[in-house]
């Protein structure tokens, strides 16, 4: 094991582990839930964009002032309460289905509420990686994380699907409680809890707000992995939502194939973060961002070509090959932003990414759900692959391009916190 492995801390292992249980019932839920509104309420696509919209809203709600706070916390509680809370919220619906009183109503609040307590277990979980590892560590700690995510892809969507299909709706959505409060126990066995870095006050909360934008938007790198990424998840989105409604009601597919098809993009995550470090070593960090979009990015305008036969292959082949980009992207992009940010603007720099990241993915579902309503669903799929292929322009045109090392760790910045944006 190398020195500056994360796998020798021990509050590493501890967070991996816990993240392992948490993704395992975020994406049984992400399979679960829309196939519960489309098989057992009838919903429309207009009212599955509406779930997946109010799925992510939060992050465009709360998002930005959350890094705010999650600076004045310690992590490992806003972990712990974040995982309770969603467990809590999936363990409502069971009971209402069994007892046929399971509405659409229902649906929206528990998604938007537990949207809420995700925007505080993410933020938190990347606010407090640097601090368990070391900048040193990072690029491996992320390849991890992001790795188990794409795990949890296949493994979660895949038994989602097949959980729903086998032994219904409600034996999965309490699969992915119990993830979330086995993640929540496992979560206690942190050690190391920072104490908050920042001072509280509702008149500072806007100045630190803005502190995080201006660091963000002020850098020109920053700024360039953002709106990629932003992108990114605006055309996958716009396709994920659609996928429900196009696999189960116009193609006749049964739900193990929508989450098998999900799996594919997983698998297509990890090996896109396994491929990040040994690729960048060799090529670059910038070099490799911008040659995985100029390579990998049109493989996007083959999702739209779903249908019966040699379509769903080609289809499963481009999503294959965008979600092996995403993952190159995500584990990169999240260590150089890492790097260019100090401790204490960590929450702040990681909510300003999430707000634009997770707001593009309510975003996403809106527009989906709206186009798949007013014309038809492969039209959506249309749109969201052509954002899948554009996404990479912004790192591309960026100095990020030509960047063939990590940035060294940045400099606390200094007390005096500005009060206005540029």
């Amino acid at each position: 094991m190398q020195p500056n492995s994360p796998w020798r801390i021990a509050d590493f292992r501890t967070l991996f582990t816990a993240t392992t249980l948490s993704q395992l019932g975020t994406n049984i839920g992400y399979v679960a839930v829309p196939l519960i509104a489309v098989s057992a309420l009838d919903a429309s696509p207009g009212q599955v964009g509406a779930l997946a919209t109010l799925s992510t809203v939060a992050f465009l709600l709360i998002g930005l002032p959350a890094g705010a706070w999650v600076d004045r916390m310690r992590h490992r509680r806003v972990l712990i309460t974040a995982d309770l809370a969603r467990a809590g919220l999936f363990a409502s619906i069971p009971p209402a289905w069994w007892l046929d009183s399971l509405t659409l109503g229902q649906l929206y609040v528990v998604v938007l509420l537990n949207g809420c307590a995700t925007v505080f277990f993410d933020v938190g979980s990347q606010s407090v990686l640097p601090r368990l590892v070391g900048r040193d560590g990072l690029v491996q700690a992320n390849a991890a994380v992001v790795s188990l995510i794409a795990v949890g892809n296949v493994a979660g969507r895949g038994a989602g699907g097949g959980l729903v299909q086998l032994l219904t709706a409600p034996v999965a959505i309490a699969c992915a409680t119990v993830g979330h409060l086995a993640s929540a126990l496992r979560l206690t066995a942190i050690r190391r809890t920072p104490a908050p870095s920042l001072p509280g006050g509702a008149t500072r909360l806007r100045a630190q707000i803005a502190e995080g934008l201006r660091h963000v938007f002020g850098n020109k790198e920053l700024r360039a992995l953002a709106l990629t990424a932003a992108l990114n998840n605006l055309g996958s989105q716009i396709v994920n939502t659609m996928l429900p409604v196009l696999f189960i009601r116009e193609l006749g597919f049964p739900a193990g194939a929508l989450g098998l098809f999900w799996a594919v993009g997983g698998a297509g995550l990890l090996l896109g973060a396994r491929c990040a470090r040994p690729i960048a070593g060799r090529l670059g960090y910038g070099r490799t961002l911008g040659l995985a979009g100029l390579c990998l990015a049109p493989a996007g305008l083959l999702v739209p070509l779903i249908d019966h036969g040699p379509g769903l292959w080609l289809a499963g082949t481009g999503y294959l090959l965008a979600m092996f980009k995403t993952g190159m992207d995500n584990v990169l992009g999240v260590s150089l932003r890492q790097r260019m940010t100090s401790d204490s603007l960590l929450g702040r720099m990681n909510a300003t990414f999430r707000f634009l990241l997770t707001g593009a993915l309510a975003v996403g579902s809106a527009v989906g759900g709206l186009i798949g309503e007013l014309t038809t669903v492969h039209t959506a799929l249309w749109v969201g692959g052509v954002f899948l292929t554009l996404a990479f322009l912004p790192v591309f045109l960026s100095p990020v391009r030509r960047r063939r090392e990590l940035p060294r760790q940045q400099e606390e910045p200094s007390a005096k916190i500005p009060t206005r944006l540029p």
